[in-house]
């Protein structure tokens, strides 16, 4: 169906040159002309709103347009081989209902690209996608773990699209958290503990900190991805305590990123920012612009000239430089890194942020694009156990961790549920759900059907499916199983171009509902050995859609499940 699809949209871009030779201002360029999905199914297969995009344009009422815009597609030879009929509905939509041959090529279609269907060839546009970038101060949390399922979901859903990605994760191991960091580490070495006179205010309470300290004392060395460090023992080396415990929570933090199968490809240190001098060149760069003013001893930026509500300050009265700053810097260093386009996933108390970094982008006159870079921004993630909001964690003492999330479900869950919504919508993860070994549970209800269809399959033998005779699959929930498996390379744009990795999980759900009708409507082993063929090629392709699927969200696609072996209808 996807060959059906592209004839029918060149056919359809065809049609509209006729009624609209000349494209003006005010008239849709036939190049960007696609289809819609109906948004019931009983109204067709696929919808053109072309009518209704021209119809101001020329100046005609909207349903003549779609009037003569069906005769003019009638006349394309594509539509006469797929489209079994054309129907105009309410001001001006063009329903096409397409022949069953047209539905039935996808299988073919699935099986010959396998793991590549769907995705777009290399086009060497180079995109960089920055997410989780933890303070290295203590163990990963929920709202970690969110950003790690957005952000790599969202790498392998561009990596589709051609592009060439780079996972980063932007450690900040400068300010006033790492100084936080050290000196509760130091009061542990010191043998205080939370609620003791003299423990610091600020500090750190998790019981990790009381590891750090012991390891130091222990005169241990921690290896993280770009350090190894051994410490001193010396509860007076400050120094030291602070080198230590970022190596050692960078390394706890690698272990948590390895259970939740995620990987980076690069790592950029904030501190990096100032001993390589960006910062002071950035600073350099906006004054020599002129977008910059002194005010009360400080520096402040011009922003409100790009759309920011107010001016904002750079440089405090006392020279310390305030978090955007460096922000800036960080992303002029991304551009000159050849990334043309990124995306930065952060929590939503970063929206204050976007207007003013990327005002100082553009006030430093380096080339760089208005809108760049792209924010998923995402709210946290309320933990729910036997009914109950689960706020902390003993380890971390203030909040629940990746690493607990994982260890009370399992990693495919965590994935799945954190992915499941859209990223700045209120998520609660129940912990009972994701346990469950039914339907309720949406990521046993989609890997159940990958399951299933490895059960009946495996049940079949191997067979021979490339000679699989498509025409026989015209029972209803045949053909709409393979109009679902057809959207998916379009689906993938879709969810690339609004940043949207969810729209992967809801298309999951999808497939596997149409999976399941198919199979409690249907029998696949059969007498009739041309139909059961054709039925276990439908099956594979289905297959092979959801584990390319699951694969993007990085959640596994078992072979079987408990309840993948119920017995197999095997006769009609």
């Amino acid at each position: 169906m996807i060959q059906a699809k592209q004839d029918l949209l060149s056919a359809l871009r065809a049609a509209v040159a006729e009624l609209a030779p000349e494209p003006g201002p005010s008239l849709p360029s036939p190049d960007a002309l696609e289809f819609e999905s109906p948004k019931q199914a009983s109204h067709g297969d696929l919808a053109v709103t072309a009518a209704m995009q021209l119809a101001r344009g020329l100046k005609k009422n909207p349903r003549e347009l779609a009037q003569a815009l069906v005769e003019a597609l009638k006349r394309q030879p594509a539509v006469e081989r797929w489209v079994s009929a054309l129907e105009i509905a309410g001001p001006g939509f063009i329903n096409l209902r397409l022949k069953d041959a047209a539905k039935q090529a996808v299988v073919a279609e699935v099986r010959a690209a396998g793991d590549g269907f769907g995705r777009q060839p290399a086009h060497g546009h180079k995109l960089m996608v920055e997410f989780v970038s933890a303070n290295p101060t203590g163990p990963l949390h929920v709202g970690h773990a969110r950003q790690g399922a957005l952000g790599d979901s969202l790498s392998h859903l561009f990596e589709t699209q051609g592009f060439d990605v780079t996972r980063e994760f932007y450690y900040n191991d400068a300010g006033v958290q790492i100084a936080t960091l050290a000196a509760s580490t130091q009061a542990r070495i010191q043998g205080l503990k939370p609620g003791d006179a003299g423990w610091p205010e600020s500090a750190y309470n998790g019981d990790y900190i009381a590891d750090i300290a012991a390891d130091f004392l222990a005169k241990k060395t921690v290896k993280a991805d770009d350090r190894e460090f051994t410490a001193s023992g010396d509860p007076d080396d400050l120094d030291g305590i602070r080198q230590f415990a970022v190596a050692y929570l960078r390394h706890e933090q690698d272990l948590d990123l390895q259970a939740f199968g995620v990987q980076f490809d690069s790592y950029y240190l904030e501190s990096s920012l100032y001993t390589s001098g960006r910062v002071a060149q950035t600073v350099e760069r906006l004054v020599a612009a002129g977008k910059t003013y002194e005010l009360d001893g400080a520096l402040w930026l011009k922003s409100t000239d790009y759309g920011d509500d107010k001016d904002r300050v750079m440089r405090k009265s006392d020279g310390t430089f305030t978090y955007f700053l460096p922000d800036v810097a960080y992303h002029i260093a991304k551009w000159e890194r050849g990334f043309e386009k990124v995306i930065n996933c952060q929590g939503t108390d970063h929206h204050g942020t976007i207007a003013r970094v990327r005002a100082g982008l553009q006030a430093a006159n380096a080339g760089i694009p208005p809108g760049y870079p792209d924010y998923v921004l995402n709210t946290m993630v309320r933990v729910v156990r036997d009914g109950a909001e689960v706020k902390i964690s003993k380890r971390a003492g203030s909040y629940v961790t990746l690493r607990d999330l994982i260890d009370w479900t399992s990693r495919d869950a965590v994935r799945f549920f954190l992915i499941s919504r859209k990223a700045d919508t209120e998520f609660t993860f129940d912990i009972d759900l994701a346990l469950k070994q039914n339907d309720e549970n949406p990521v046993f209800y989609v890997q159940y059907a990958h399951a299933r269809i490895c059960s009946v399959l495996a049940k079949a033998g191997a067979g021979e499916l490339a000679q699989a005779d498509l025409s026989r699959l015209v029972a209803p929930t045949e053909l709409s199983l393979m109009l679902k498996l057809a959207d998916y390379p379009a689906m993938l744009q879709r969810a690339a171009a609004s940043l949207a990795p969810h729209d992967v999980a809801f298309y999951l759900r999808d497939v596997a509902a149409a999976f399941h009708s198919y199979y409690a409507a249907e029998r696949f082993l059969v007498d009739d050995a041309e139909l059961s063929r054709a039925r276990l090629a439908l099956l594979d392709a289905t297959r092979q859609v959801l584990r390319n699927a699951l694969a993007l969200l990085g959640v596994s696609a078992p072979e079987s499940m408990n309840r993948a072996e119920e017995p197999l209808k095997e006769s009609a």
